[in-house]
C-alpha cells in the first residue's frame, strides 16, 4: 500500500466506523405532536389547511440507543415514493413530514420504507388518544402531569417512566412514549425522560 493510500485509511476510517447502521438501536420512541402548537410556530400548507382540526399527529417512530440516538444511517433499502410518503399523511399530518422521517429516522431501523410506515401506523394504533385532551374547544393552560395523567388513563399499560411531555416556548409541543422494537411500552431511558416544567399552553384545534 502506497503512502497517500495509507493516509486516507487513517484519515477516513473512523469516519466509516462512527457511522450509525441501521437495525442497530434499542428502542422506539413514538413521537406524537400537538399539531395546533406546531401551526402557531412553523406552519404547514398541507397540515394547517383551514378545517383539518389536527390534534395529535405522528412526528415519528425514532430509533433509540439507550443513550442517544442513530440517524441518517446508511441503507441498501430504496426511499420510498411520493405517492407511498403521502398515504402517510392521515396520521402525519403531511406526506413531507414522513419524508423528512424516513430519511433521518426510518432508514436507521433496518426495515424497508414499506415496512417502517407500516410500523410507525401500528405504533400509533396501538396508543389511545385521551378523550378528554380531544375535547377542548379553547385555548388552555396546564401542567405536563396532565397530559401524562390523560394518556395513562386511557393507555393503562403505560407508566410514568414510558410517557414524557415536552414543550417548546411555553407551549404544548410533543407527547413521546417509549417502545420496544416488538412496540410494548417501556421505560424510557434517562435522556429521553424531561418533562416541562410548570404550566404550558395547549391551544385548541382550529
Amino acid at each position: 500500500m502506497t503512502l497517500p493510500a495509507l493516509i486516507a485509511l487513517l484519515l477516513f476510517a473512523p469516519a466509516a466506523l462512527a457511522q450509525d447502521i441501521g437495525g442497530r438501536f434499542d428502542y422506539y420512541v413514538l413521537s406524537l405532536s400537538w399539531s395546533p402548537s406546531w401551526c402557531r410556530n412553523e406552519g404547514n400548507a398541507e397540515q394547517c389547511a383551514t378545517g383539518r382540526r389536527l390534534g395529535f399527529v405522528v412526528h415519528g417512530l425514532w430509533p433509540q440507543y439507550e443513550s442517544g440516538w442513530p440517524e441518517d444511517c446508511r441503507t441498501d433499502a430504496r426511499d420510498p415514493s411520493r405517492r407511498e410518503t403521502r398515504a402517510m399523511a392521515d396520521v402525519m399530518g403531511s406526506g413531507g413530514l414522513a419524508w423528512h422521517q424516513w430519511k433521518k429516522h426510518g432508514r436507521c431501523s433496518g426495515l424497508s420504507a414499506q415496512d417502517y410506515f407500516a410500523l410507525t401506523r401500528k405504533a400509533a394504533g396501538r396508543i389511545t388518544l385521551p378523550e378528554t385532551l380531544r375535547q377542548f374547544d379553547r385555548d388552555v393552560t396546564l401542567p405536563a402531569k396532565r397530559v401524562e395523567d390523560a394518556f395513562i388513563e386511557a393507555n393503562p399499560e403505560l407508566v410514568r417512566d414510558s410517557i414524557t411531555v415536552t414543550c417548546r416556548d411555553r407551549a404544548l409541543q410533543e407527547v413521546r412514549i417509549c417502545l420496544t422494537p416488538s412496540l410494548e411500552p417501556r421505560a424510557c431511558a434517562p435522556d429521553i425522560r424531561r418533562d416541562c416544567s410548570g404550566r404550558f399552553l395547549m391551544p385548541a384545534p382550529r
